[in-house]
């Protein structure tokens, strides 16, 4: 708790985080074939995590679209805010027709999901839930899934020529399982974070941090999302031999460790004035920012986002960002006393309502490319002009079998839940008194559109 003691004005911003800061906040999974994102999203439902957001990292260099699976209600959010960020392949961007036809044929015969794992998934879906006992042996098999196993599925030589193509693509395609590629915690200074890693990075066996944070500058009130990520490690695999019983020993290098700080959801006026600093600062820079040019790109970055306000009540106002509206204490014994027409702006003024910031609970293109990207290899970048930049969210959904659903709305909506929670406090106390509770839905609609909606 030391940054909770030196810095008590980020204590008071994230009191409602404070118990979600010892689980990790998401885990990153890659899939090879439309089937087995599908099954994937079924397998995700059980556990009420939907998904969330379309991020296309092809103009990266990164041939993959991707999405987030997690809860969207508010209660659900507080009780588990874990997310798995969840990419498909897409083997049209593989150049080599061989290796592209070769990487078709390999996940066509893989099979992730055990049949007593689907049997469970069919039984959820009928009856619309688990027993306990079938729970427990659901995440039993569940486990199976996202479990890393050394052995992989194809010779080393075949393996390397994937690698040579790009090392996600042997990643995903020559091992039994999607394994999580890595786990995510949650700080609240992401800066004492990197400067420790940075500071230990000589002593023996040190975690080799990325050159910067992603994401948007340190502020006095976050925003969005931060993430930096410790280099991923070699570890051994295995390959099956020419003869079918021998092994060839290898190396691997995929899996990595990551943190992340989490801020304030930004609305479409907000969001688009940070695509257009980040754009304007990554601009300046010839690809990606590397240890050469890390200190003076988040020089350029501060200096480019000083421009965006940063106190909630600036961003309140100017409808850069989403809040969640609350009755206060002083609020409710107002009304003990006294009976008085409702007014949304006085309220405020007076301190009967006070306001939060809604947590970022997705993820950023950009940034989720550059973790990626640090954690692949060195020259990642000299593969951007190489891969057809379209996007294709309608495969990815046709493959998903469903729409993912849009972040943006989610947020206006939990505002806008909030912002009616509190109208309908107030009216419903004061109404009460004039035996006028009819009018409170109408008056209800009315403050909202005549303050939040532009």
């Amino acid at each position: 708790m030391e940054t909770l003691e030196e810095k008590k004005k980020l204590k008071d911003m994230s009191e409602d985080d404070l118990e979600r800061l010892h689980e990790e906040r998401h885990g990153a999974i890659r899939l090879g074939t439309a089937e087995e994102l599908y099954n994937m999203r079924r397998l995700f439902s059980v556990m009420n995590m939907h998904p969330v957001g379309y991020y296309d990292l092809s103009p990266a260099g990164v041939p993959v679209h991707s999405t987030a699976f997690r809860s969207t209600d508010d209660y659900s959010l507080n009780q588990s805010p874990f997310r798995v960020f969840t990419s498909l392949l897409r083997l049209e961007l593989i150049e080599n027709k061989d290796l592209r036809d070769k990487s078709s044929a390999i996940l066509n015969r893989r099979r992730i999901f055990s049949e007593a794992l689907m049997g469970l998934i069919e039984k959820f879906e009928t009856d619309g839930a688990l027993r306990l006992k079938d729970a427990a042996s659901f995440i039993a098999e569940a486990i199976k899934v996202f479990k890393f196993n050394n052995e992989i599925t194809v010779s080393y030589d075949t393996y390397s020529n994937f690698h040579k193509t790009h090392p996600l693509v042997a990643d995903i395609v020559c091992f039994k399982s999607p394994h999580i590629n890595h786990l995510t915690p949650s700080t609240l200074d992401i800066d004492r974070v990197q400067d420790k890693m940075v500071a230990e990075v000589s002593k023996p066996g040190a975690c080799i941090p990325k050159a910067v944070i992603e994401g948007p500058p340190k502020r006095e009130v976050p925003i969005l999302l931060r993430q930096t990520s410790f280099k991923a490690l070699t570890e051994d695999i295995l390959a099956p031999g020419e003869d079918g019983d021998s092994s060839q020993e290898g190396k691997h290098t995929a899996r990595f460790g990551e943190v992340e700080q989490r801020g304030i959801a930004l609305t479409p006026k907000g969001r688009q004035l940070y695509d257009y600093l980040l754009d304007k600062t990554r601009g300046s820079f010839q690809g990606i920012p590397n240890e050469s040019n890390s200190k003076l790109y988040m020089e350029n970055l501060e200096s480019n986002f000083s421009v965006f306000p940063d106190d909630l009540n600036t961003l309140r106002k100017d409808k850069l960002a989403y809040f969640k509206y609350h009755v206060t204490e002083s609020g409710k014994d107002h009304l003990a006393k006294n009976v008085n027409d409702f007014n949304w702006d006085n309220y405020l003024k007076l301190g009967f309502i006070s306001y939060s910031g809604i947590t970022y609970e997705d993820f950023l293109p950009v940034s989720a490319a550059g973790i990626f990207q640090s954690n692949l290899s060195t020259n990642q970048n000299t593969r951007r002009d190489s891969i057809e930049l379209n996007s294709s969210r309608a495969d990815f959904e046709d493959a998903l079998g469903c729409s993912v659903q849009d972040e943006l709305k989610l947020y206006a909506e939990l505002e806008k839940k909030s912002v009616q929670d509190c109208t309908f406090y107030f009216i419903r106390r004061i109404e009460t008194n004039y035996t006028y509770l009819s009018n409170a839905q109408p008056n209800l609609e009315k403050v909202y559109s005549s303050h939040f909606e532009s």
